[in-house]
Formats: C-alpha cells, structure tokens, sequence
C-alpha cells in the first residue's frame, strides 16, 4: 500500500533527481506453490493461475513473470499453483508480489536461500527488464522487506528505512483507513506507459512536490506531537498532485468516487497503485465511518492489517522426501 512519493521510484526520474516513498505491507497475500512434476505425463511442466498450461518447453509457456522466472533460475519440469486474496491489476502490487513469491519458491525448490535484497534486486530485473514492464521499484522491494518503511531512490540503486511509529499509533492511522474495491481493474504497465508520454518539466515539477511530501508524512507518522489527522490531509493533497501526472491516473468514475468520499467526511485520500482503476483508500475519523460507508456502499470495502513480515516460505520438505514448497 504506497501512500507517499509514488511515481518517484521510476528509474528514469529518481536517477536523476532521487526519490522516496512512504509504504506499507498489509495482511493480503499470493501464494504460490511449487513442485517437481513427476515424470508420468506427456508435458512436463503444468501451471496453474487464472488458466491452466501444460506444455514441455519453457519456451511455450505465454506468462511472461514464469516463463522469464524460470530461465533466469534454471528451473525446469514443474508444476506451478498460484492463488491470491487479491483481483489481479487492483494497484496493490499483485504482479510484484507474485514475482517476488515465485522466485523465492524457486531458491528453496534448488536448496538456496535469496536473502531480502538479492530477490527485490532480481524480481526488478525479471519485471522491467527480461519482461520490458514499464513501471517503479518500490513493489518488488515492498513485497520482498514488508513492514512499513521509507524507501529512498537516487543515482546508486535503494535503501530501505524502516517508519519509527509506535504500535500505537499505527493501529490508529490503521483503524483511520478505509479501503474500498472500485470494480475496475487494469494493467499497471499500460498506465506507466501512457503517462511517460508526459516527461514535461511541469510534471517533473508536480513529482518534486510529491516526492517532498514523503518528508512531511513521515514526521507526522514519528512525531507523537503532531495530528495525525494531518496524515489524511496529505493524502489528499498527494492524490491531487499525483492526478497531474498524466490523463491515464484517473477517470470521471474515479473522481466522483473520491469527491463522494471527502464530502462523506473523509479528511483525504488516494487511488493506489498507477492509477485507473483498483482500490480507493480514505482517512476516515471514527464518527464519519459509517457516513463514508453509505456514501461507496456499492463498492466492496476490504477491511485490512498492516503486516511487518515480506515473502517468505512457509513450506518446505527436501526432495528426496517429498516434493514440494
């Protein structure tokens, strides 16, 4: 769930001009299960996602994340299960997710071990190189550390800096949010690709502010003087600057949603993700919930933790027991 600085983790902006987001891992996950496929059938490597492929040459396989997966690890004459709490293409950074998820099953599927920087490194390389994905950094890294962290960019690569905010107070800013499903899905990449249409200074001017507001919400989130409620105000005035970035982060749709949920009495708010679809989230005080609620009660509200921990396995026995992970 990135909040913060969103568009400045693009390798060709923050290269040049740094960058960092505000994020948090939440308690929805992808799941992804693997094994040798023994040797009885006529393919020899079955997957297992929104269709089923059996095919004998990695080659053949049509998803480009398991395809390229496999290659960049070698992997070879399996059988592959991936299922999800999530839709994919909802701006939460499913297809990292299960990027990351899959490369970590096959590290332990050969007996290694990836360690959390070695898998975001590689789940980058596999999504915006080996699949020419357009798009950021910030969910590959996300998924692979968790927790709520400040993630910096600049000219040499990334660090990961864990929010000081007290248990407290994140189970407040937790219980102030709101997370509503708009029914539309779409392909990340695609938004990235139409709104790099505009490299304009005045949208490298908007990403500036943007990227500054990382600063101000994370002194709200560590200073135990400040309003927390200042938190929802900045992510309203996040979201507007971010819906300058380019035609493609919003719709008519999305806006009359939003404008209902500020009048409803939410203090602020955002589209997750690139934009054009996905989940809304709101900072909502307690006495305006309910009136929130009313206000996107066609939506599907997804209750929601923040979760400290990233990808990890869950599962695993050796092969010369039984296979699987």
């Amino acid at each position: 769930m990135s909040f913060f600085g969103g568009g400045t983790d693009m390798e060709n902006y923050f290269r040049e001009n740094g960058g960092a987001v505000l994020s948090a891992t939440i308690n929805k996950y992808c799941y992804v299960n693997v094994r040798h496929l023994p040797e009885f059938f006529d393919y020899n490597t079955e997957l297992s996602y929104s269709v089923t492929e059996r095919v004998t040459n990695v080659d053949d396989i049509r998803h480009p994340l398991i395809r390229n997966a496999m290659k960049m690890l070698d992997i070879n004459k399996i059988r592959l299960i991936y299922d999800a709490d999530l839709p994919a293409r909802s701006g939460l950074g499913t297809s990292s997710s299960f990027a990351v998820g899959m490369l970590n099953a096959f590290y332990a599927l050969n007996g290694k071990c990836a360690d959390r920087k070695e898998l975001a490194d590689k789940a980058i390389y596999l999504e915006r190189e080996m699949c020419g994905e357009a798009g950021g950094w910030q969910d590959q890294i996300a998924a692979s550390y968790g927790g709520f962290n400040r993630i910096n960019f600049g000219s040499g690569g990334y660090e990961v800096l864990p929010v000081k905010i007290s248990a407290e107070r994140k189970k407040q800013l937790n219980d102030n949010l709101m997370m509503f499903f708009t029914g539309f899905t779409r392909f990340s990449s695609d938004i990235h690709k139409a709104n790099l249409s505009n490299c304009s200074d005045g949208k490298n001017s908007v990403l500036k502010e943007m990227y500054l507001l990382v600063d101000e919400a994370e002194n709200v989130l560590t200073d135990k003087t400040r309003d927390l409620d200042d938190f929802g105000r900045l992510l309203d005035r996040t979201w507007r600057l971010k819906r300058k970035t380019g035609s493609a982060v919003s719709t008519s749709c999305i806006d009359d949603l939003y404008s209902k949920g500020i009048q409803a009495g939410a203090l602020g708010g955002k589209l997750l993700g690139a934009g054009g679809g996905g989940f809304l989230v709101f900072y909502v005080r307690p006495e305006h919930r309910e009136s929130v609620r009313n206000a996107m009660k066609k939506l599907m509200l997804m209750p929601f933790e923040f979760a400290d921990r990233g990808t990890e396995v869950i599962y695993c026995l050796p092969e010369d027991n039984a296979e699987g992970i």
